[in-house]
């Protein structure tokens, strides 16, 4: 019982995104996803429903400690009702644009704290028989790596509708610890996490100063010493590094993941350097375009590390660190780009940045919960820009997902933005494609939309001068060949042999949740979802 209390207690790094977050600036993490079809609302709560019993932390609300002597916890919500997380839009002309304006607008407001902190908007009238769902978690309940399984859960491999339970599920919920055992066991514990954390950290340098010593020759000197200005520069505001206002926009676009690897193969790079040279062109034609000059320019890039080990990439809360890449933002030619970001997250990899910067915020975590809520609001609405922006990539399944046996056929993230990164961008494979979801605050990048435009500009552009050839329209084809079988044949050649074409839930009914079963139920579907 001592371990699940345990777990139920936030990180300090989970801590932080409630402490950095203020009216206004949400720090959520979320997913625009579309389904073939027209999903029933109703179904979509029952469906829901009957996974909850899988998600406890989804029934959880985030509860201070007393007096701010400890690191807040996961308590279940005694007035839980799933009509206030699950909630339905229709639109009114049913474009991508309105779907992007809805999605913008619920970016931009704060979750209520006296309940779990994650809601789910179906969104109806959708053209071409479609229907939008928008998942959105705080980011203190999970990060990119642990939504992507999150949205795993809740969908299905499967296209074959699952059978849902009759009749509704009831819930136990546990009563609430009285404040002086919830003060006392927040501060052992809280002391505990300090004393782990500072074991941990000693731990973390000499493992890194064994690495370095072990692999003394591996950076050479000139190049350390070639990178090192560029390292230790002062990040330099680009136009839309401002202070947040808000509300939000959000914009999206997406490539073929087969022709990112093709990219990588042919140069040797790998797919986040792809990634990565693709929104520093992005971002340098935006600049371009308002006239901005980029001549002698840095494009430093706040990229996310994922810190899990080997088969816990369903590990709820935060477990990443961050990675500052910056990047020349005047080299205009695509391969040279490309090997300048190779260069440099190589580099980085060398020296151990990740884990430099995640002993760095592990000292930082150590100041009393007290003083991290005090001075969070503050600090996120100081004029300080340590990054221009934020570019997360997240490795998503390959395979098509469902949900009530409707396809999701896009899927699209999203990544907050506050502070002085007023624009950001997620990055998401999912079953061949890369999404992109670019976020921004509507005074700092009134045209966010244009980078949907010159995003596939610069994926052209490296697609190209890499050698790259874009596969042939598979419609255009298939219209010539439909065209060509309903044309009558001569007489001479009917008779001839046609070539052959080249073909390139499981719930009872009732369920009652207790705390113990819903840790089991907890711990076997991460076990699924990492299987």
């Amino acid at each position: 019982m001592q371990n699940q209390q345990q777990s139920d207690r936030l990180s300090w790094g989970d801590t932080v995104f409630l402490h950095l977050e203020r009216e206004g600036m949400p720090l959520n993490v979320a997913s625009v996803c579309i389904f073939e079809g027209e999903i029933r609302f109703e179904d979509c709560v029952h469906f829901i429903e009957s996974k909850l019993p899988f998600l406890p932390r989804y029934l959880k609300r985030v509860v201070p400690s007393p007096f701010g002597l400890g690191l807040p916890s996961w308590e279940y919500d005694p007035e839980f009702d799933l009509r206030r997380h699950v909630r339905e839009v229709t639109l009114k002309h049913g474009t991508e644009t309105e779907l992007k304006r809805i999605a913008g607008k619920l970016f931009s407001t704060v979750m209520d704290r006296q309940h779990p902190l994650w809601d789910i908007t179906i969104i109806r009238g959708l053209k071409s028989n479609h229907t939008g769902l928008i998942l959105r978690m705080h980011h203190c309940l999970a990060d990119g790596i642990a939504g992507v399984g999150i949205l795993s859960a809740l969908l299905d491999a499967s296209p074959e509708a699952p059978r849902l339970p009759k009749r509704k599920l009831k819930f136990r919920v546990p009563p609430p610890r009285d404040p002086l055992t919830s003060l006392t066991a927040g501060f052992v514990e809280s002391y505990s996490d300090f004393v782990k954390r500072i074991l941990s950290a000693l731990t973390d340098l000499l493992s890194m100063t064994e690495r370095a010593a072990a692999n003394g020759g591996s950076v050479a000197s000139e190049e350390f010493v070639g990178l090192l200005p560029e390292i230790t520069a002062f990040t330099e505001r680009l136009r839309f590094n401002v202070i947040y206002r808000g509300p939000q926009k959000f914009a999206s676009a997406e490539i073929p993941l087969a022709e990112v690897k093709a990219i990588r193969h042919k140069s040797g790079t790998s797919v986040n350097d792809v990634i990565l040279a693709l929104v520093t062109a992005t971002i340098r034609r935006y600049c371009g375009l308002h006239g901005d000059r980029v001549k002698g320019k840095l494009l430093r890039i706040m990229v996310p590390v994922n810190l899990r080990g080997d088969g816990s990439a369903a590990e709820l809360g935060n477990r990443i660190s961050l990675v500052p890449v910056t990047i020349p933002l005047e080299i205009r030619q695509p391969r040279k780009l490309l090997a300048a970001v190779h260069e440099r997250t190589e580099f980085l990899k060398h020296v151990h940045a990740a884990e430099l910067v995640s002993l760095a915020g592990g000292l930082i975590g150590m100041f009393p919960t007290s003083m991290q809520g005090l001075a969070g609001p503050i600090v996120s609405q100081l004029p300080i820009t340590p990054f221009n922006m934020v570019c997360t990539n997240v490795p998503g399944p390959q395979f098509p997902l469902y949900l009530l046996g409707h396809k999701m056929v896009r899927c699209y993230p999203y990544v907050p933005v506050g502070g002085e990164m007023a624009v950001n961008c997620a990055i998401l494979s999912y079953d061949g494609t890369v999404y992109f979801g670019f976020s921004g605050d509507v005074h700092a990048a009134p045209d966010l939309r244009r980078l949907e435009t010159l995003l596939m500009t610069s994926f052209k552009e490296l697609r190209d001068a890499v050698g790259i050839r874009p596969p042939h329209k598979k419609k255009r084809v298939r219209r010539k060949q439909r065209l060509a079988s309903a044309a009558p044949m001569p007489a001479k050649t009917a008779a001839a042999p046609a070539p052959a074409m080249k073909t390139f839930s499981l719930l009872e009914p009732e369920r009652v949740l207790e705390p113990g079963l819903a840790a089991e139920h907890e711990n076997a579907l991460m076990q699924l979802i990492v299987a």
